[in-house]
């Protein structure tokens, strides 16, 4: 492929990318994590609620947290808010370790639950957020085709656990099927992608390198590689990313593990969200 088709290609991905983060209900719609408690949390503006949510009608309703792990939302039927589009009163909310989480929608606003390793929350949008509407654009590092990288695919049978921390202190462990082994500068690196559930195509990356807390978001930036073909992985870290707490303090992301922390600076790919020129 020629230089200009690749640019086009780059640029066509990043603007899907764009579209995506900027969407209703985008990672820039979110205005809130809160947290539960075991058994009934009253949720609404009015501050006597055990969540108090700016934008919400002053009693919205309930989420209960049962012994059984199971959450049930219970709503004003007054208030007008709705449960997946449906104006339904109660519903068991399904959290987002499924593929179609319960969705809870008022005015703007909604929000869905959350599981982080047995803390359970809800993560509150509005498509109104300011930092939506405020969205200012990333800038990127020039396209380099030399960033396009052909790595060496070593897989690994059983794969290998990779443990991430997270922003909120948690520990995820991945499974990482195999590493991409590659030089640059002379010098050998490694990095382990991992699936993000199981038979998830395409592999996962989280990774940080020498322009990390620089010019690059310092928690980490992610890359999707599709699966490797004829003991190649192809590693294209012109579509290196910001993760979502680069945007927003209510994300609960992945750090990039010390198996994936290059020592060599990766110019490609998304620079820190504000980065000036």
């Amino acid at each position: 492929m020629d230089f200009d088709s690749y640019r086009r290609e780059i640029d066509a991905w990043h603007a899907a990318r764009i579209e995506r983060l900027t969407a209703p209900r985008g990672w820039l719609s979110l205005v809130g994590l809160e947290w539960l408690k075991p058994g009934a949390n009253r949720v609404g503006s009015a501050a006597d609620n055990d969540i108090v949510l700016d934008k919400a009608p002053a009693y919205l309703g309930t989420v209960e947290w049962s012994g059984d792990g199971t959450l049930a939302v219970t709503l004003d039927p007054e208030v007008g808010a709705t449960i997946d589009g449906r104006a339904v009163a109660r519903a068991i909310l399904i959290d987002d370790s499924h593929p179609a989480p319960t969705e809870v929608a008022f005015g703007t606003s909604s929000f869905i639950a959350v599981d982080r390793g047995g803390r359970k929350g809800l993560r509150v949008r509005d498509s109104e957020a300011a930092t939506r509407r405020g969205f200012a654009g990333i800038e990127r590092f020039p396209i380099d085709p030399a960033w396009r990288i052909v790595a060496d695919w070593v897989p690994l049978d059983p794969p290998f656990q990779l443990a991430t921390g997270t922003v909120i202190g948690t520990i995820e462990q991945y499974p990482a099927p195999g590493k991409a082994v590659f030089e640059r500068d002379g010098r050998t690196f490694e990095l382990y992608p991992v699936l993000e559930a199981p038979g998830d195509e395409p592999l996962f990356l989280i990774f940080a390198d020498a322009t990390s807390g620089k010019e690059t978001y310092g928690a980490a930036r992610f890359l999707y590689a599709d699966r490797p073909r004829h003991g190649r992985i192809v590693l294209d870290f012109n579509r290196a990313y910001n993760p979502p707490c680069a945007f927003t303090p209510y994300a609960t992301c992945p750090l990039a593990p010390p198996e994936n922390r290059l020592a060599v600076r990766v110019p490609a790919g998304e620079k820190k969200y504000g980065q000036k020129q």
